[in-house]
């Protein structure tokens, strides 16, 4: 829901990290996997405990994956793969982030299996009414290489549940509840669009 507005700032700040991305020799694809490494190290950091930690490194890795499509489109080596790479490791470090969470809250099981299962479901349905979207030639809503359909929980949101989480750790069984809730009303409210935009 955030992701947009967000998209449509960040490209008027991004310049120093892309000229550093070039300075280093960095593809791209590279500064995917830097997110993601990023993303795995704040998931181990969950585990311990570190929350100051866990969010400096989660939020500086989103900070890399907003940036490597932009890097990408100035220095024209955004492709296809590209897009498929940067979404398998998105969804590979908002994963990995979840066992972190259920290494330092064993006791709410439950509710981790329930995220895991709903971001199946949530990516599952984002990437069919994107391509659905694609095949009806409707307008896009932002400029990414691989087209995702409208949602109440994006990116954004999901960094903001992690952040709650580790910051109010007094509160995590309601706030993963809620989270869960957020995640549900996302996949009814895309399925019910999908309806109304792909009903023949």
């Amino acid at each position: 829901m955030i992701d947009n507005a967000f998209r449509g700032i960040l490209p008027r700040f991004a310049r120093p990290l892309t000229r550093l991305y070039a300075k280093l020799n960095l593809t791209p694809n590279g500064v995917s996997v830097i997110a993601f490494a990023l993303g795995c190290l704040a998931a181990l950091c969950v585990a311990q405990g570190w929350a100051l930690a866990a969010v400096a490194l989660w939020w500086v890795g989103r900070l890399a994956d907003g940036t490597d499509g932009i890097y990408a489109r100035e220095t024209g080596q955004a492709s296809s793969f590209g897009a498929y790479f940067d979404i398998v490791l998105d969804m590979a470090a908002y994963g990995i982030m979840i066992v972190g969470f259920a290494f330092l809250h064993p006791e709410l099981q439950t509710n981790w299996l329930l995220i895991q299962f709903l971001y199946v479901l949530c990516i599952a349905s984002a990437l069919a009414l994107g391509m659905q979207e694609a095949a009806l030639d409707l307008q896009p809503r932002d400029d990414r290489g691989l087209r995702l359909g409208a949602g109440l929980a994006e990116g954004g949101e999901t960094g903001i549940a992690y952040t709650a989480f580790l910051f109010f750790p007094q509160h995590v069984e309601a706030l993963s509840q809620f989270w869960i809730l957020v995640l549900s009303i996302t996949v009814i409210a895309r399925t019910l669009l999908a309806r109304r935009q792909l009903a023949s």
